[in-house]
């Protein structure tokens, strides 16, 4: 085994000097080196802005997108999305650990761990997709992937089902931001309240802004909006496409008696939408870009150009101890968990 680079500059292929992340091409050969860990690979969580993304570009068809995610892999080394710059996540067992990494880690091998970091930046094999989850966002394969020593992972819990895990970490970051954003009686819009990671916002933003504060959920779609309000922990669900920025911003007026939202998370898979969720925030007020349709100029010059002066958060995907909090709210909460069973087991 070679000891190599703890951030995987080893691995790069082209452009040289970068790290693997904005990489075009990586080593996805599956030749251990002394720090890093070998995964056998069960299941990919595609990032919901690439996975949309790829569905609508092949109709829908799950053999067209199957062949998608394969060609990627295949010319990249890694599932990095060429139009959306995102990945996604990965669910496995450790097959083996480089000789360096002993006491540096809990890892054994045989452990079931997902990875915390993007699958944009993974070393990847797929032998072979068994089969695409189109409601779920997610694809089980045969392959092996390959954790650098800096790479983030959870052991999956015995008490949660692992596509259910699956899901929920690969949007950790999202309930743990909020919670360090939102204070109680805040004002809160979550654009993409209806989603997997929006849920999770609504719910943890409800906790946070507490009885005092006020939730808004947004989404287009009227089965959404429907459930955010059978869950109970909106105060108004939206039925508004927020990449209309002007109505997005009316509807929020309206429920909020012009005052606009203290804080903006926004979960949305689809692009276009900073303005929506700038013009909904009060000046001064902070928005977390969770989503990685997110284009940082739009949301950059958009503020400048409409003078709001806004703090604007863009999606660190990890917050220190993200992947148990987010577990933890499943358990917390009968009703999250029934949501999340029903959707992805």
């Amino acid at each position: 085994m070679k000891t190599a680079c703890p951030y995987g500059t080893h691995r790069v292929i082209a452009p040289l000097g970068v790290l693997p992340q904005p990489a075009w091409r990586i080593d996805n050969t599956m030749d251990v080196r002394d720090n890093e860990i070998l995964i056998d690979v069960q299941a990919l969580n595609v990032d919901a802005a690439s996975f949309t993304q790829i569905k609508q570009a092949a109709q829908g068809d799950v053999d067209r997108i199957a062949s998608t995610v394969q060609d990627i892999v295949t010319q990249r080394g890694k599932l990095h999305n060429p139009v959306t710059g995102s990945g996604g996540m990965l669910i496995g067992r450790v097959a083996a650990l480089g000789a360096s990494l002993a006491g540096k880690t809990d890892l054994v091998v045989g452990d079931k761990v997902a990875t915390m970091v993007s699958l944009s930046l993974t070393p990847l094999r797929i032998d072979h997709i068994q089969r695409v989850h189109l409601d779920k966002d997610q694809v089980e394969v045969e392959g092996q992937a390959i954790l650098f020593e800096s790479g983030l992972y959870a052991k999956l819990p015995d008490d949660i089902p692992e596509h259910v895990a699956l899901a929920i970490l690969d949007v950790a970051g999202a309930p743990a931001q909020t919670a360090r954003l939102v204070q109680s009686g805040d004002t809160v819009v979550v654009v993409g309240g209806g989603g997997k990671s929006g849920t999770l916002c609504v719910y943890e933003a409800r906790k946070r802004a507490g009885p005092q504060g006020r939730v808004i959920g947004i989404s287009p779609f009227e089965k959404d909006c429907q459930r955010m309000r059978e869950l109970g922990w909106v105060d108004h669900a939206l039925q508004v496409d927020a990449a209309n920025a002007v109505a997005t911003m009316q509807a929020v007026a309206a429920v909020t008696e012009g005052r606009m939202a203290d804080v903006v998370i926004n979960c949305v898979n689809l692009p276009h939408t900073e303005m929506g969720s700038i013009l909904a925030t009060r000046e001064r007020g902070r928005i977390y870009f969770f989503s990685m349709a997110t284009s940082f100029t739009a949301a950059s010059l958009g503020a400048e150009g409409v003078g709001k002066d806004v703090d604007m958060l863009m999606g660190n995907g990890y917050a220190k101890g993200n992947a148990e909090y987010a577990l933890s709210l499943l358990r917390e909460s009968p009703a999250l968990r029934r949501l999340f069973e029903t959707l992805y087991v």
